[in-house]
Order: structure tokens, then sequence, then C-alpha cells
């Protein structure tokens, strides 16, 4: 597997992109998400054998600003993994991957945030096994109560 900015060229895979109804009562679809990208909110692709199996955007700045005082803080939101590839261990996969990502491409970043919906077990399960911690913090979000869960990165020093 390999995490990727997305590119332009990589159009055709976020349109061929596929998740069910019952993802998105938790998760924008990756082709939304694409066209919010902005300075500080970048849609990143796990891709595996040239396809796209799992798609998240990374926020900085105001986006994590409502998750997190700390400024070197990065938000992943919209997280999901096309239905067609779901049970393969990919979204598991995509997010061991993510701490050594961020860190090279964000090496100021000391700590990973996301927000998962409180009707999300199968999401807190997996979050929780790849070493994010709930310290208790709760938003409302859009779509119902967020637990914030965070991932402390290492200093390389």
């Amino acid at each position: 597997m390999e995490l990727k900015f997305y590119n332009t060229t990589d159009q055709p895979l976020i349109e061929s992109y596929q998740l069910a109804e019952s993802q998105l009562q938790f998760t924008r679809h990756a082709q939304e998400c694409v066209q919010l990208a902005s300075e500080t909110r970048t849609p990143v692709l796990a891709i595996v054998d040239g396809k796209l199996v799992t798609y998240f955007d990374l926020h900085r700045g105001e986006g994590v600003e409502q998750y997190s005082d700390n400024p070197n803080a990065i938000l992943v939101r919209a997280f999901s993994t096309d239905v067609r590839e779901q049970g393969k261990g990919y979204a598991k996969q995509a997010l061991k991957l993510l701490p050594k990502f961020v860190q090279q491409h964000y090496p100021y970043i000391d700590e990973i945030v996301l927000a998962v919906n409180i009707g999300n077990e199968a999401a807190q399960a997996l979050y929780k096994k790849v070493g994010f911690i709930d310290y208790g913090e709760r938003r409302q979000g859009k779509k119902g109560e967020l637990i914030v869960m965070s991932y402390l990165l290492k200093s390389e020093g």
C-alpha cells in the first residue's frame, strides 16, 4: 500500500470510488471531499495495485482547531474504505502508515486527531487498535455526538 496526496490525474480513481449508504451516514464521499481541498485541507489516497482502496483528508489550521488546542495537531477527516474493498485490512494498513506519512510531509506535527461518530463502533475499535486514544473529549457534529481521539507522534530527537 502507498499513501499519496491527491493529484488531478487521480480523478478517475475518485470517480470510481464507492461507498455504501450505511457509510455515508458517518462520512463524506471522496468526490465531495476533493472539491473541498484547500491550502490546509489535503486529500490523501491509499493505493493498492493501482486501485484507490481508502480515502481521507488531512486538515491543518482551522480544520483541527475545533477538536484540539494543539497548534501542531493535524485532523484526519472523511476516512473511508471503498465498499468493495472492505474486510481486507486496508483501513488498518492505511492508519498504520499514517504516522510516518504525516512526519514525512509535516515534520512539525506532533499529534494526529480525529473525530468519530459515537454510533460508529467499528471505526472506534479500529482507531483504538492502531493506537488512537480516547481522552474523553466530545464534540457535537452534524451527524451526532463525536468522540475525539488522538495519536501522539514521537519526536525523532
